[in-house]
Formats: structure tokens, C-alpha cells, sequence
């Protein structure tokens, strides 16, 4: 296999590196070496030509920044963005256009995604081609077909279920098909008529029942919860993430952040996925926005608390577009008064290990897969930098070339 070794970068490995004051952020390392779909060695790059020899490919990156490819752990390849209702049923013939949000995601430097619900497993299906080198795009975890109540949030899919059985019948459907984790709608949503975000969909028996079994077998459980009532119920059952967490109480969302609630997130170790997109802009550019004020005021006793945050977009939905979670992260920090190093980290090696791949993906590290990203300008004091990609590498395969 061949050998590339990346020279002249700054490198934020995706994890705090000591020993750098002139740096903060960054380490000494200048150079990058890869071979097949790993990361071979980080380091200088004279050490590294030392001792590796001669390298079959040198590419000098100009001073760009070599970060973790990034990871949007809520994706539904299944949905277009440009489409203001929710679908009636899955098309069967939207396979070309599902490829194609894969392409531009990877092209952005999404090089890992969690697609967290569709009806007809063709992100399962898409998933293999990937993975296989058919086609390219970012590394994908499915969950298939959400669990529901009967006409609950995202109904359409074919996920509905009346009680504990027919959620394990569910289950085992997604199992079969070969989904990587189950999904449960714990609580109603905003794009489904007559669901609503605030009313629990499950009781604790049914949501326990459906994380025992998930774990028996091995599989995480992710969790849509918007009311308070529903994030409580699915932290006490233990679910692995809960995907926006937005305290919505009667006064809307936000406005029910419960502490003790909290508490029961963290004690069980459950990251918190706030799927916040570049749309959330509005609320920054709104100085009158008391929707915005509650958010934060949650987020930020969150992270007080100590609750670990990953990135997350919920692209599919009505104007959020696959590729644009680049867009996104600052918009993120910028809501959660988050530092950018604390964005990354989201976005990166705190994303992969709250999603099963820590092992695998989110930090740059010998050994570690070959998902690289190299942006021009520093993102450690301007995320902008993460909207100008000029290299990216996904599972060691060149997606874009500096």
C-alpha cells in the first residue's frame, strides 16, 4: 500500500496537547503519515521521513490545519431539505440523490454520520455501498425505522408500536435489516400533524424494556426527546444519547430545565446530541430572543454540569442541508458559549467515543483510521476555517486534494 505523508501543517490531534505555549491547541507535530485507510505516525516531518524512508506521495499543505474529519451524529439521508412536509412514504427511487448528499457531505469534511431513521433501510443499503468503496462518502451508522406509538412522531416510516412487544417486533426488524442502533422516539415532534413535542410517547417499563433488549444485543439506544417529561423518562431508562434534549414545557422550548432531571443524564453518562443547526442563526441575530435566552440557559448548566454535548443537525429536515454541519458548529458555540476547542472536540473525539467509535475515528493518532481534515485558516480561534476545506481524506481514501 502506499504511503502519503502530509507536511507542513498545523495539527490539532483531537485531544489537548501539552507542552506548547506558543501553540495553544496545538502540538509540535508538523506531518502527517498514511498508508491504506490508517494513520500510520503524526510528527515532524523530518522525524518522520527519518524513519519511514521514502514516501510514495509528499504533499506540502501550505500551513493549512489538519483536524479529525468531523462527525454529525443526526443525519436522515432519507429526507430533502427542500421538502416542507414530512414524506407519506419512503421512495424507493431517491437512491442516486441520497448518494449524492452522501458525496457532498464527505466533500465538506463529514467523514462519519449517524442517520437516525428512514423507512425503507436505503441508508442501510447505501452504508454497504460506502463502506465497500463503490461509492464515496462518510462512514455511516443506521438505525432504520424509529420505534413510535401508534400515529406518534415520524409514524410514516413504519416504526409504530403499541406496546413493549410490538417495539421489540420493531427492533427485530432493524436487527434483521442490520442496523447499527436503535432508535425510539420517546417523545412527540414538530413534523409529524397531531404529534406533540412536549407528551411522552412511552412510559419507563415499555423505554427500559427497549434498552435491555437493544443491549443484549448489543446495540445503543438513541432517543428524540423534546419535552421534559420524555428526557427524564428515557435517561432512567438508559438510552445511550438523547437527540435535541430540549426542555420544551408548557411556556415552549427551553423553558423546563429540571436540574435533578439533569443529573440522572450525567450520572448515567449519556451525551446529549442538541442537533443545532446554521438556521439557529435567527435566534442570534434576534437580541429580543427569549427562546434563545432559555436555550442557552440550559446548555450552559449542562456544561456547568459537567454533561458531555456531540455535534448533530437533524439534516434532512426542512432547510437543513446534509453538508453544511461545517456551517453549523459555529452557530453551535455561539448558542452554547462554547469555546472552539470545546466545539471541536463535539464534533469530533467526543462524537466518536458517545457513538461507539472512539476506538476508531475522531482524533488523529497512529493507528487511528485515516479521516482527515485540512481547512485553511485556524479553526482553534475562528471555526469559520471549518467552511474552507482544501483536503479530505475519508477511511484513507482521497476525497478532496490539497
Amino acid at each position: 500500500m502506499r504511503q502519503t505523508l502530509l507536511t507542513n501543517l498545523r495539527i490539532w490531534p483531537g485531544s489537548p496537547t501539552a507542552g506548547d505555549e506558543a501553540r495553544p491547541g496545538f502540538g509540535a507535530a508538523d506531518a502527517l503519515l498514511l498508508q491504506g485507510d490508517r494513520i500510520v505516525a503524526v510528527g515532524e516531518h523530518a522525524d518522520l521521513a527519518r524513519r519511514f524512508g521514502r514516501q510514495d506521495i509528499r504533499i506540502d499543505c501550505a500551513g493549512a490545519t489538519a483536524l479529525p474529519g468531523l462527525i454529525d451524529a443526526h443525519v436522515h439521508l432519507e429526507l430533502n431539505p427542500d421538502d416542507r412536509s414530512p414524506p407519506v412514504r419512503t421512495d424507493p427511487g431517491q437512491t442516486p440523490l441520497m448518494a449524492a448528499r452522501a458525496l457532498a457531505m464527505v466533500n465538506a469534511g463529514i467523514t462519519t454520520a449517524r442517520d437516525l431513521g428512514g423507512g425503507a433501510w436505503l441508508e442501510l443499503a447505501l452504508r454497504d455501498r460506502i463502506a465497500a468503496g463503490l461509492v464515496p462518502g462518510p462512514r455511516l451508522l443506521c438505525a432504520g425505522q424509529p420505534i413510535t406509538c401508534p400515529a406518534g412522531h415520524c409514524h410514516f416510516w413504519g416504526g409504530e408500536a403499541a406496546d413493549l412487544a410490538e417495539a421489540l417486533g420493531v427492533m427485530q426488524r432493524q436487527i434483521e435489516r442490520g442496523a447499527d442502533l436503535i432508535k425510539v422516539m420517546a417523545t412527540g415532534g414538530r413534523m409529524t400533524r397531531g404529534s406533540r413535542p412536549l407528551a411522552p410517547q412511552f412510559d419507563l417499563s415499555t423505554l427500559q424494556g427497549i434498552v435491555d433488549a437493544a443491549r443484549d444485543r448489543g446495540l445503543p439506544v438513541a432517543a428524540h426527546c423534546h419535552g421534559t417529561a420524555g428526557i427524564e423518562l428515557a435517561a432512567r431508562a438508559g438510552v445511550s444519547t438523547i437527540e435535541h434534549c430540549s426542555w420544551v414545557g408548557t411556556q415552549g422550548w427551553g423553558a423546563d430545565y429540571q436540574e435533578t432531571v439533569a443529573a440522572v443524564i450525567l450520572a448515567r453518562g449519556i451525551a446529549v446530541s442538541p442537533t443545532i443547526n446554521r438556521g439557529w442563526q435567527r435566534m442570534l441575530d434576534n437580541p429580543d430572543s427569549t427562546t434563545l435566552d432559555r436555550i442557552r440557559s440550559a446548555l450552559e448548566a449542562m456544561t456547568a454540569l459537567g454533561i458531555r454535548f456531540i455535534a448533530s443537525t437533524d439534516a434532512g429536515i426542512p432547510g437543513v442541508y446534509h453538508h453544511e454541519l461545517p456551517l453549523a458548529l459555529p452557530v453551535f458555540s455561539a448558542i452554547a458559549r462554547l469555546s472552539p476547542e470545546a466545539t471541536l472536540r463535539a464534533a469530533t473525539v467526543d462524537a466518536a467515543s458517545a457513538i461507539g467509535l472512539g476506538a476508531e475515528t475522531g482524533q488523529l493518532r497512529a493507528g487511528m483510521a485515516a479521516d482527515v481534515l485540512l481547512v485553511d485558516g485556524n479553526p482553534l480561534s475562528n471555526l469559520a476555517a471549518l467552511a474552507r476545506p482544501v483536503g479530505v481524506w475519508a477511511r484513507g481514501r482521497l476525497i478532496r486534494r490539497p
